[in-house]
């Protein structure tokens, strides 16, 4: 009988649980829901506690849907949304709700910070942004000094679930690297970091990699599992996009993957430490030993599609509008003459850092209709993603032959579009998703040492390659450069 394993992921509006067998082929999978509490604005948080229920619930339900194969559970591996703050007092309970990575009140403790450690972003290799957890540790001190004087541990999320799993507090390079407090290049917590935010090194978990086994599902969930007697291990696992990246095979140097979903992600493979802080590169460990990478988000990527779509009232419509987009780029007097659009509907993140950059529409005339509109949406979305490439280029971070993933996939004149502008050759493989839980999962059969990194982490069989077409190429590129004209031009009359 084969082995199952599973992997799960903590996101912000769903734990997502992932049964696989030996082969991979997905057994049972469950998704129950998260709420996020939104007390201020700017503040977003959730209990930690939901999680674990959220948890219990996914295995539940695995459970009764496949209970045999989950009897045969042989290892477990942990994802989850990057940055929360999760507070714990002595006995490790939490102190306050847990402050989540879109919590924006920290603006100011990221400049303490700065203040305190003047060289905080060549130790961690990143922008601090209120995002990251440092800064909210600086805020609670400041706000709630009676939380902060009870802190005895700070865990990120997936880290408070293994927790309760197994009693161990643990934590793994990837989602470490998004703290403020690990030196990424060393792979170790840095202590000036930490004391500049009240803590020590007794408060942080102890680190290990993604693929090692970080602790064992304790004797009491075991029984609750219905797997009493057995010693089952769990990988360190990842943070979401490390987690993704394993799910799709990007392993080795140079591989990757472009993400066209709500948000925007280039993501890179390294294998060696590279940082561009100042163009507001993301260079995290990866949840391999050995390995980093380097990674380019935008804010509103295919969610610019689904704002163009409501506005024009035809938001059931996208396949559509999509198409009559294509139509109106087959003429290149139209694209020459088409608007230009900044999708910073939400800021943006790489490479400006400017949560109040807005979008906009440029060239617009009587003459365009909703073809026009919906193609400089979609185009503008690919220009972002060159800057992103840019920003990876020149850390010596530039994916080869990524893999394109989400919902805007689906769209063979966007991925096209994509790497034209870019320059990027992309691959596409159906049913290839940056799927995390899957990452989770994978990562909790090398822990258990069901095979290598090889044999677990293959990519998946290209299906079709969107490779850079010149002619494209050269009717954008002066369109690149005024969308890349308009940013400085909006910001100077702010």
């Amino acid at each position: 009988m084969t082995q199952t394993y599973l992997g799960l992921d903590i996101g912000t509006s769903s734990v997502k649980a992932l049964l696989v067998d030996a082969r991979q082929s997905v057994v049972a999978e469950a998704s129950p829901q998260l709420t996020v509490s939104r007390p201020h604005p700017l503040w977003s948080e959730q209990d930690p506690d939901d999680w674990v229920r959220g948890v219990e619930a996914g295995v539940a339900e695995i459970r009764e849907t496949a209970p045999e194969a989950f009897a045969r559970l042989a290892g477990i591996g942990l994802s989850g949304q990057m940055h929360g703050a999760t507070l714990l007092d002595a006995a490790d309970k939490p102190l306050r709700p847990a402050i989540l990575w879109n919590d924006g009140r920290s603006f100011a403790e990221c400049a303490e910070l700065k203040r305190r450690v003047p060289d905080v972003e060549t130790i961690t290799g990143n922008l601090v942004m209120p995002g990251f957890t440092a800064p909210k540790m600086l805020w609670v001190a400041k706000h709630e000094p009676e939380v902060a004087r009870a802190t005895k541990r700070v865990l990120l999320p997936k880290d408070y679930v293994r927790l309760r799993l197994s009693g161990e507090a643990v934590s793994e390079m990837s989602d470490a690297s998004g703290t403020s407090w690990l030196d990424v290049a060393k792979r170790r917590w840095d202590e000036r970091l930490l004391e500049a935010t009240g803590l020590t090194l007794a408060a942080m978990p102890r680190l290990v990699e993604g693929s090692e086994v970080s602790a064992h599902l304790s004797p009491a969930v075991a029984r609750a599992w219905g797997l009493e007697g057995r010693t089952i291990p769990i990988a360190g696992g990842g943070g979401d996009n490390a987690a993704s990246a394993i799910g799709v095979g990007a392993t080795e140097a140079g591989e990757g993957f472009v993400s066209l979903g709500t948000s925007g992600v280039i993501f890179s493979v390294t294998d060696r430490y590279v940082s561009l802080p100042e163009r507001t590169l993301h260079a995290f460990c990866h949840a391999l030993p050995g390995r980093w990478h380097g990674m380019a988000v935008m804010l509103s990527a295919a969610a610019s599609l689904a704002w163009i779509a409501g506005v024009l009232g035809r938001e059931n419509e996208v396949g559509a509008l999509v198409a009559a987009a294509q139509g109106f780029a087959r003429s290149k007097a139209a694209v020459a003459s088409a608007p230009v659009f900044l999708p910073y509907l939400s800021g943006e993140r790489t490479p400006l850092n400017d949560a109040e950059a807005t979008g906009m529409f440029a060239g617009l005339r009587a003459s365009h209709g909703a073809d026009a509109l919906v193609f400089a949406v979609m185009e503008g979305v690919a220009f972002s993603f060159a800057d992103g490439v840019d920003v990876l280029d020149a850390a010596g971070a530039r994916p080869v032959r990524p893999l394109l993933v989400g919902g805007g996939s689906r769209s063979d004149f966007w991925g096209q579009m994509i790497a034209d502008v870019t320059g990027l050759t992309i691959d596409v493989a159906r049913g290839a998703e940056a799927g995390a839980a899957l990452g989770a999962a994978r990562l909790g059969m090398l822990a258990a040492g069901a095979g290598t990194v090889a044999t677990i982490c293959p990519r998946p069989a290209v299906e079709k390659t969107f490779a850079p077409d010149a002619d494209s190429a050269a009717l954008h590129a002066p369109r690149l450069r005024r969308y890349r004209a308009l940013y400085p031009a909006e910001k100077g009359t702010r």
